[in-house]
């Protein structure tokens, strides 16, 4: 299966092989593979990927480095933040984290796979108030705009781009009440802007969007053995993904009427047909896109098609 890697800090193309799943097993001479696992809001999501690509996450007592159902791979727990350091000070070789903390971070890392999990925006957001009045051009303040953030780095040069009047202020958590009196806007994430609109503030801009990524050190990939290993993870992860976006649709149609159905079944290459027993007919099976069924369906019947069946994918590799 052809892909490619995404270097976050150079964006230099890595073309990603492929081979036997058997090598996903460790040879007796090999180093471990060390895998980091999230802490927090994104665990779960990152938990159910790896468990329907086969490879659960076992915790026990040891909490924080639980086991994998895959030899010669050692997990550990951290908070995504910290899996931004671990890989960049090489104490892990791959991790799940969120791309928003890579970019604040400014880490050389090497994007193998956006899961599309718990997906946010970065956004600059100020009181409805003064996004209706004087924002941006005169600051309320003598010191001048006061932007809160958890986001020191992407925050600054914000700022610095915009050619804001402006000073930074570090939060700690709830940055959304910072808010008239103690911040004139905040930069934080936001998921459906819900939080935001709750506290009457304003998106007057948007820095990034992110979401739940694997990233590794470029270092991992520079050996053979442990890039293919890593690179099979990587195929099994990102089957479950195109198989989530995906569902196998069945039906029936007459011979006569097999070309004109064909003509409107969109499908990842060309569809299965087989004949139907006393060559009544033919049946035909697609993956085709979740979000085109309801169309089809209807369409489809309108050219013949019977015995419609949509069932759920598990895993795809084209």
């Amino acid at each position: 299966m052809a892909g490619f890697f995404r270097c976050v800090s150079c964006d230099e193309g890595l073309l990603a092989g492929s081979g036997p799943l058997s090598t996903m097993t460790a040879s007796s001479t090999s180093s471990p593979i060390r895998l980091a696992l999230p802490k927090g809001r994104i665990q779960d999501g990152v938990f159910a990927l790896l468990a329907a690509a086969g490879v659960p996450v076992r915790t026990g007592a040891r909490h924080y480095r639980p086991s994998l159902a895959l030899s010669g791979w050692e997990a550990k727990i951290l908070k995504p933040q910290s899996i931004v350091r671990m890989l960049e000070a090489g104490s892990r070789d791959l991790g799940f984290t969120g791309a928003d903390w890579v970019a604040e971070l400014d880490a050389d890392l090497v994007e193998l796979l956006d899961t599309q999990l718990d997906p946010v925006r970065i956004v600059a957001a100020v009181p409805a108030e003064l996004a209706e009045s004087s924002w941006p051009q005169q600051p309320t303040r003598p010191e001048g705009w006061i932007v809160a953030s958890e986001y020191p780095r992407l925050t600054q040069k914000w700022i610095e781009e915009q050619g804001l009047d402006a000073r930074y202020l570090r939060s700690y958590g709830a940055t959304e009440v910072y808010p008239p009196e103690d911040a004139d806007c905040i930069v934080d994430n936001t998921a459906t802007g819900s939080t935001l609109r709750a506290h009457s503030l304003h998106i007057v801009d948007e820095l990034m969007q992110s979401s739940t990524r694997l990233f590794a050190r470029p270092q991992a990939l520079e050996d053979p053995e442990k890039r293919e290993r890593i690179e099979h993870l990587v195929v099994l992860l990102r089957s479950v993904l195109d198989a989530r976006q995906r569902v196998m649709l069945e039906l029936n149609v007459p011979a006569e009427r097999l070309e004109e159905l064909i003509a409107v079944l969109p499908c990842m290459r060309e569809p299965t047909i087989a004949s139907l027993h006393g060559s009544s007919g033919f049946a035909v099976k697609a993956a085709v896109a979740r979000e085109r069924v309801p169309e089809l369906i209807p369409l489809l019947r309108a050219r013949g098609g019977t015995d419609i069946l949509v069932a759920e994918l598990a895993q795809l590799i084209p």
